[in-house]
């Protein structure tokens, strides 16, 4: 069975820290680009940040930047997204999505997504 499978999410204090990993099992993530994106209680999903399948490249929603970061272990076949410095607005289900193909460079758009996760919710709260 073809899937992803997000875990890490919880309940953090403003300014915490927590990682979420994205594990795939039934397909190989060295041919996919992956992304992480976050939709919040009553807001659109949106992209956050996604990793290429070579050469290393990665992006970030803006509001992200130097606060999060993409990173990959295709030993263990799962992508992780450290995140820094969390503000309450970083509250949300979190989901990583993959599509197929050998890309340089990536950007997380939903539409172009081909398998999704069922995602792990962050609660960034005092």
């Amino acid at each position: 069975q073809l899937q992803l499978v997000e875990s890490g999410g919880g309940l953090v204090q403003p300014g915490g820290s927590l990682r979420l990993s994205c594990a795939a099992s039934g397909f190989t993530l060295d041919y996919y680009a992956i992304g992480w994106f976050r939709q919040a209680p009553g807001k659109e999903r949106e992209g956050v940040s996604c990793t290429s399948n070579l050469g290393g490249g990665t992006n970030y929603v803006e509001s992200v930047k130097g606060r999060f970061t993409i990173s990959r272990d295709n030993a263990k076949n799962t992508v992780y997204l450290q995140m820094n410095s969390l503000k309450p607005e970083d509250t949300g289900v979190y989901y990583c999505a993959a599509k197929h193909g050998t890309y340089r460079s990536c950007v997380p758009q939903a539409d172009d997504m081909e398998r999704w996760g069922k995602g792990t919710l962050v609660t960034v709260s005092a």
